[in-house]
């Protein structure tokens, strides 16, 4: 059965499964991070922090010097193993190499920092992450943050005091964050720069422990008691005393085990702090703070749990929504294909018959654009009385027509109906442009297709091909339609011009002003306004031919919308895709595997949103296995 020290192996796995996730890791990992509890080191420069965090871990890693020595933040993640195992440290940044000789460790510390800050006393807020395995420590979290300061020294900027305060303040402020203060036992208390900025976080002393170093090196007759005791500064958790390795040992190497021992005897033998020495030492620290730390996780595993439950949950969505990785085998890819053709096809429809806007741009075709274009045809300038009276007098030739200009006629209304070529092409080209654009927006809403852009481009390119066939198709029919009307003139409506003369009252022109029987020159002459030469003669021909043009538009104005649906928006709907069925259906793997390469950076997004999910999912698993019964 479990314990709760899987919980807090837990926690380390979470977090540096979280610190390599990164910034892609999103919104999730952030929150997730955020929930955690950890335990940050704080203290002024050369306050003993250092010394702290080697004693808890029982190793001499740390980079030590004058001045501000730790410069970046150090996570440090402590994995206890069984006894016998031997210890090696792992950074995240060199995953693929364990450190058993801890000299390289402090050495890789030192060159990360360089790395990044250059060989100068330069901060960054940029945290290196060390994981250390070893039978002598507890499971535990440490930060260890750079020493606070009061003043800049050279080679650093003047803001470097507000810096580290604030890079310091961007971890202690999270309320799930333990903070570990460091003061110097042979410096008064209440000039602690550790406690200090405990106080403005955590006024309560609820996640606050006090740790007072240098305990042997406080002058001869005094002593820290008034603050071990709590009198001089009250916390909620007692202060634990340390006693750090001399600056002797330090150059002599002696062993951090040994150094334990020295440790506990000082507490055992002292006259002043035997009756503590139960609670002080660098060991049983790190027992309180790993206590601490479990009560911790405790407190917080429900609504971990709860975050982990809703953000699996939203990931899985986005799973679905990114879509899952595609078969190898051509039969799947082809299958696959022809579902994203489909569901391209059915919010092109959409669009075409309702449902989705953009059909109605067609109507509007139709209904305005059609209408408008018939009636700025230049008709006016063509039927003018100067432009018939050339064509009939074209038409006659030498001799003059008999009874009606028939040939002036037919020609009139033949170079009249040319006219109508235009809007019927332009009617065909307006409604290509709207189903190409419908192509263009239906492609983009088709969630699926976002996968993948190759097939984006090869599916729109196949659907402009088919539409530009269509275009001609409805081009030649359309255009047929005008031809047809100029081919053959209605016999009936030129039946009923001589009977819409004699209505005028300028009379039959084959039974006006009969000659008197026996002498024709006698007969009556035709009145001036039937003079067939006559500008009143002309406007009746353009009066004629107008209302035939008319009759012939109203006629195109119907049939070519048909023309234009018939050829090219049914056509459209009922075979846009079937060539590039065929294309595709001759295509083998690779090939197939070509249309479906994905965008990278979607690949990239569902290759991180996989690594949170199994990282959220292995977390539930995890916790779920942990017994919360001690």
């Amino acid at each position: 059965m479990a314990t709760m020290e899987n919980v807090i192996v837990l926690v380390n796995r979470i977090q540096r499964a979280c610190t390599v996730l990164g910034d892609h890791g999103g919104g999730d990992v952030a929150a997730l991070w955020e929930a955690l509890p950890s335990v940050a080191v704080v203290g002024g420069q050369s306050s003993g922090k250092s010394s702290v965090l080697e004693s808890i871990v029982g190793r001499d890693f740390l980079p030590r010097g004058s001045g501000i020595v730790t410069r970046r933040p150090l996570v440090l993640q402590l994995h206890k193993t069984e006894d016998g195992v031997q210890e090696y440290a792992e950074f995240l940044h060199m995953p693929k190499r364990r450190f058993t000789d801890f000299a390289l460790v402090r050495k890789e510390i030192q060159d990360e920092t360089d790395r990044l800050t250059g060989k100068t006393k330069q901060i960054s807020p940029v945290p290196i992450h060390l994981s250390i395995y070893s039978p002598h420590v507890v499971n535990l979290t440490l930060i260890d943050l750079p020493g606070l300061t009061k003043v800049a020294v050279e080679g650093q900027p003047e803001s470097i005091v507000q810096d580290i305060e604030s890079m310091v303040r961007s971890y202690v402020d999270k309320p799930n964050c333990l903070i570990l203060a460091i003061s110097p036992a042979n410096q008064d208390i209440a000039t602690s720069d550790a406690i200090k900025l405990a106080r403005e976080v955590d006024p309560t002393g609820e996640r606050t422990f006090g740790v007072l170093t240098k305990l042997d090196l406080m002058d001869k007759g005094t002593n820290a008691l008034d603050v071990l005791e709590g009198r001089a500064y009250r916390l909620q958790h007692p202060w634990v005393g340390i006693v750090n390795r001399s600056q002797a040992d330090i150059n002599r190497n002696v062993d951090m085990i040994i150094a334990r021992r020295k440790e506990q005897e000082f507490f055992d033998s002292s006259p002043e702090y035997s009756h503590l020495a139960s609670r002080m030492g660098s060991e049983y620290l790190a027992k309180l703070l790993s206590q601490h730390l479990e009560a911790a996780i405790r407190s917080r595993i429900p609504s971990i749990t709860s975050l982990i439950n809703k953000t699996i949950d939203e990931l899985e969505s986005e799973m679905d929504h990114l879509g899952r990785p595609i078969a190898s085998d051509a039969g799947a890819q082809l299958y696959l294909i022809l579902e994203l053709c489909r569901a391209f096809d059915k919010i092109f429809k959409e669009h075409l018959d309702g449902g989705r806007p953009g059909g109605d741009r067609i109507y509007g075709v139709f209904d305005n654009q059609l209408p408008s274009a018939l009636r700025k045809l230049p008709f006016d300038r063509h039927l003018s009385v100067q432009n018939v009276k050339r064509v009939i007098s074209q038409a006659d030739g030498y001799q003059p027509h008999l009874i009606a200009p028939e040939q002036g006629y037919r020609r009139l209304i033949e170079s009249a109906l040319n006219y109508f070529r235009g809007p019927a092409e332009a009617s065909v080209d307006a409604v290509h442009s709207v189903l190409k654009e419908l192509v263009r927006i239906s492609i983009g809403e088709t969630q699926e297709l976002k996968r993948f852009p190759t097939l984006q481009t090869e599916l729109a390119a196949a659907c402009y091909k088919a539409l530009e066939r269509f275009r001609e198709d409805g081009r030649k029919t359309t255009l047929r339609l005008v031809d047809m009307e100029s081919a053959y003139l209605t016999v009936e409506f030129f039946r009923k011009l001589p009977q819409e003369v004699d209505k005028t009252g300028t009379g039959n022109p084959r039974t006006a002003n009969p000659p008197a029987p026996g002498n024709p020159r006698t007969a009556n002459p035709p009145a001036p306004s039937d003079d067939r030469y006559s500008d009143a003669h002309f406007r009746r021909i353009a009066s004629n031919v107008s209302s035939y043009i008319g009759m012939v538009s109203e006629t195109l104005k119907n049939t070519i919308p048909k023309s234009v649906v018939h050829c090219q928006v049914r056509e459209a709907k009922r075979s846009l895709l079937n060539d590039f069925y065929t294309q595709v259906g001759g295509k083998d793997a690779k090939q197939l595997a070509v249309l479906l390469d994905e965008d990278p950076a979607l690949m990239e997004r569902r290759l991180q949103c996989f690594k949170r999910l199994e990282l959220y999912k292995s977390a539930r698993d995890e916790i779920d296995s942990v017994s919360w019964t001690r």
